[in-house]
């Protein structure tokens, strides 16, 4: 199929991730986008919303309930958590949905309820859906038609843990992740916390040993690790930024150098575009923009620990760009296809 071209819809094209991936995907060669839904703006022309669309050729909004599916190869769905399974369990079957909410990521229906505050009542999607970070489940996502993009914060720290993990250089015990993100993380809809006057000029932990993207972590450290069960100390903090995602981890080594881990990184990633590992500690500027995801380690001066860190632009590689990834997968185009936007930097 990587010659031919895919009909797709945005489910969500109003918030930011829907926005994003209008952004994306217009520049891709191998898509045309027939269908944008936002169910609050319906009827208008996404320039309305967002100028900078003026010069797109791109369908109006639509409601999602009376959106016209039979055309349609891919959605990428930009809905709210526990709004989306409702969405996409109406989707016909022939359509590839790549989600980018947090309605499939969990494996255990239990722990969604735990988490989300709903029962998920799509078991069979839920068992059907493959986890979407690309550099990692490339050959299952390539055969799904269900992909759950991980979180912003989950895309960034797994990156990093997971093949240290898989090598056996890292312990599960003790790990420790600050996180830090962009306001955009937290969607588009009015939040007085994230009103200018609340976020300028400040910084704040926020979820605190309660945020969900930590079972999301901890289902895949363990998978990666062959445990059962593992707990991360995981604390997020909101940063006065629009976009960039930083993630600094305190772990402890398996008789294993930073040099060791790096090296590990260079083997695994050695055919993967979009993760680079670099020598300095990276900056969210590095990135900002991009699909690419930046790693670094260190020795920590506390003996027999490292510190790790990853940043990426939480709106791209934590989100529509990883979805647009997906999707390039899924159709068997070139991975890298609609994505090679470089970092916009200063």
């Amino acid at each position: 199929m990587s010659a031919s071209k895919i009909n797709v819809g945005i489910i969500g094209a109003s918030g930011y991730t829907g926005a994003d991936a209008v952004r994306l995907l217009a520049m891709h060669p191998n898509v045309e986008i027939k269908l944008l839904t936002g169910n609050a703006h319906a009827g208008k022309a996404l320039a309305e919303i967002y100028p900078q669309f003026g010069g797109l050729d791109v369908p109006d909004l639509v409601k999602a309930e009376d959106a016209d599916w039979s055309t349609i190869d891919a959605v990428v769905c930009g809905l709210p958590h526990s709004t989306a399974q409702d969405v996409i369990a109406k989707l016909p079957d022939n359509v590839k949905v790549i989600d980018m909410s947090a309605d499939f990521r969990l494996h255990n229906a239990d722990t969604y309820r735990q988490w989300y505050g709903r029962t998920h009542d799509n078991q069979k999607l839920l068992g059907e859906a493959v986890y979407g970070l690309s550099e990692h489940y490339g050959d299952a996502i390539k055969n799904a038609r269900l992909v759950a993009c991980p979180g912003c914060y989950p895309t960034a720290a797994l990156l990093a843990l997971l093949p240290l993990l898989t090598a056996g250089l890292l312990s599960t015990d003790d790990l420790i992740i600050d996180a830090k993100s962009g306001v955009t993380g937290a969607g588009r809809s009015l939040k007085e916390q994230n009103l200018f006057s609340e976020v300028a000029e400040g910084m704040n932990a926020y979820g605190v040993a309660a945020h969900r993207h930590a079972p999301e972590i901890e289902q895949e450290v363990a998978k990666a690790a062959g445990i059962d069960d593992v707990r991360v100390n995981f604390t997020p903090h909101l940063v006065p930024m629009n976009r960039g995602e930083y993630v600094s981890v305190y772990a402890r080594a398996n008789k294993a150098k930073a040099a060791d881990l790096k090296a590990a990184w260079q083997a695994f990633y050695a055919d993967k575009p979009f993760v680079r590992v670099v020598d300095e500690a990276p900056a969210t500027r590095h990135v900002r923009g991009s699909n690419f995801c930046l790693l670094s380690a260190f020795d920590d001066r506390i003996d027999g620990r490292v510190i790790l860190f990853s940043t990426l632009d939480n709106l791209v590689k934590g989100s529509s760009g990883q979805a647009v990834q997906n999707m390039n997968l899924m159709f068997g185009f070139d991975e890298t296809a609609g994505l090679g936007q470089q970092p916009l930097y200063p």
